[in-house]
């Protein structure tokens, strides 16, 4: 297997992918393959969100394609916000700040005024649908379930495969650095004094939960 789809058209995620997987896979985005469509994420998990995505694009464009879906979860906030961590702001009414990051920021950052546990956690779930022929030979892997299994079978035989990526850290009080994207410039990992906007994407992308994962995804690949 050496093109693949990663079904984003999220530019950081794209450069974040590509730079760990390296140039022994051809990485296409939904725009490489023609997809323009808004993709439905309807799932209650981070993993049926991830697998939704990934299964669209098998089953429409025929592509072997992984997907992922990313949540930052707040202890003290009982998991918040998790899968609506991208539109977090949003929830409140105002559609036009669905995806702000600094309005998903601010009223993280209200809700937590006055609490003393800032635990928090990055968690990414990546899921991967490949033709039966593509799987690599040998290994271990955690299948999330066959089409046999499936209530809505896919139209297309495919192998589900999942991979999840954990980053343990907290909430600092105030943004700091420039780099990163999403929640990166309050989000600091466990283990270090800086947060991931300040620890820059050379280091983010050898520690965070989406390179963690994404390196299950590789050496699975590489099996």
């Amino acid at each position: 297997m050496n093109k693949i789809v990663f079904a984003t058209n999220n530019k950081h995620k794209l450069e974040e992918i590509r730079s760990i997987l390296g140039k022994k896979f051809e990485v296409l985005s939904l725009s490489d393959i023609g997809c323009h469509e808004d993709i439905p994420e309807t799932s209650d998990t981070l993993e049926g969100n991830a697998m939704q995505k990934a299964q669209y694009v098998f089953d429409k464009y025929g592509y072997d394609c992984f997907a992922d879906d990313t949540g930052l979860e707040v202890e003290a906030l009982g998991g918040e916000p998790g899968i609506y961590s991208a539109r977090y702001a949003a929830l409140d009414g105002d559609d036009s700040i669905s995806h702000d990051s600094e309005a998903n920021m601010t009223k993280l950052l209200r809700k937590l005024e006055g609490i003393e546990n800032r635990k928090a956690r990055f968690r990414t779930v990546i899921a991967l649908i490949t033709h039966p022929q593509s799987l690599p030979k040998g290994g271990k892997y955690d299948v999330l379930h066959s089409n046999k299994d499936n209530e809505n079978p896919s139209p297309r035989e495919g192998q589900r495969v999942g991979f999840e990526g954990i980053v343990n850290g907290s909430i600092i009080r105030e943004r700091r650095g420039g780099e990163g994207f999403g929640y990166d410039p309050i989000f600091q990992p466990e283990g270090y004094d800086q947060t991931f906007a300040e620890l820059g994407n050379e280091v983010k992308n050898h520690i965070s939960h989406r390179a963690r994962a994404v390196q299950k995804l590789a050496e699975f690949l590489s099996l």
